[in-house]
């Protein structure tokens, strides 16, 4: 009996990733159609990068050079922004009945988001690729290694796959495209009240203390000690970063994937 209920597990497990990966290959073919916003998505980011490195300026409270300090802090800032786009793909999919058609399907009914995720990483790797070419472009350098330039990269991976769902969950509870906008503001307090730009030390001591606690910032300060650029600190949370690059994300998925998948089912009955 054990054995057959292992098989049927294993065969649906299939079937499930079989059916995401099927979601995933839409979404691609999506893009293939309209570009457009893919491009932008790569674009904005490196706009960002080169305002703050070359025309606003910045780096209050950091030593050496700021090139070093930003572009790790960008490259973590890029993984937190962006999202809109699948928080309105699966709005839009839920209001047009999309949802409905695929559940008179023989499909896993997670399969839509779990696609969508796929896609939006997907988008996220390359984006982070283009991000980490124009920062050697512009003079910055990682001075650590393969393994720790790879472990710096599966951190921010992950950081962005925290944010996604909870995006996605975010989006489901709006439940409009019209107003995953307004959702999406969210997001920028997350990203400008962290350390990617300026460093805690030079802020008032209840803003600074703030600012090292944000997700951002932990993920940001434990990527620059992988990269070998600065930014470290003194306090707790600068100390033990890439405990809290791992623990944070960990916690929003946790508490986010569940939340979507269970607000997904429910609303696509």
């Amino acid at each position: 009996m054990s054995t057959t209920l292992d098989i049927g597990a294993r065969a649906r497990l299939g079937w499930a990733a079989a059916d995401s990966w099927t979601m995933t290959r839409r979404e691609l073919a999506r893009w293939a159609r309209r570009p457009a916003p893919v491009v932008v998505g790569l674009v904005f980011p490196v706009m960002m990068l080169l305002m703050f490195g070359h025309l606003i300026g910045g780096g209050r409270g950091v030593d050496g050079d700021f090139k070093a300090y930003l572009v790790p802090g960008m490259l973590t800032m890029t993984m937190a922004f962006g999202l809109e786009a699948t928080m309105l793909s699966v709005t839009q999919d839920l209001g047009k009945g999309v949802v409905d058609r695929f559940r008179s399907m023989p499909m896993s009914s997670g399969a839509v988001l779990v696609g969508r995720s796929v896609a939006d990483m997907l988008q996220s790797s390359a984006g982070l690729a283009v991000m980490t070419g124009v920062g050697y472009a512009i003079g910055w350098r990682a001075h650590n290694g393969v393994l720790p330039f790879l472990g710096a990269v599966g951190l921010l991976l992950l950081f962005r796959f925290a944010m996604l769902w909870a995006g996605i969950h975010l989006a489901l509870v709006a439940g409009k495209p019209e107003l995953v906008q307004a959702v999406q503001i969210l997001v920028w307090p997350v990203g400008f009240l962290s350390n990617a730009i300026a460093s805690p030390g030079s802020m008032p001591a209840w803003l600074g203390t703030a600012v090292e606690w944000n997700p951002l910032s932990a993920t940001a300060t434990a990527v620059r000690g992988l990269f070998g650029n600065p930014g470290g600190g003194d306090s707790w949370a600068a100390a033990h970063a890439g405990l809290l690059a791992v623990a944070w994300p960990a916690a929003l998925i946790a508490v986010f994937f569940p939340l979507a998948v269970t607000r997904f089912r429910n609303l696509s009955r």
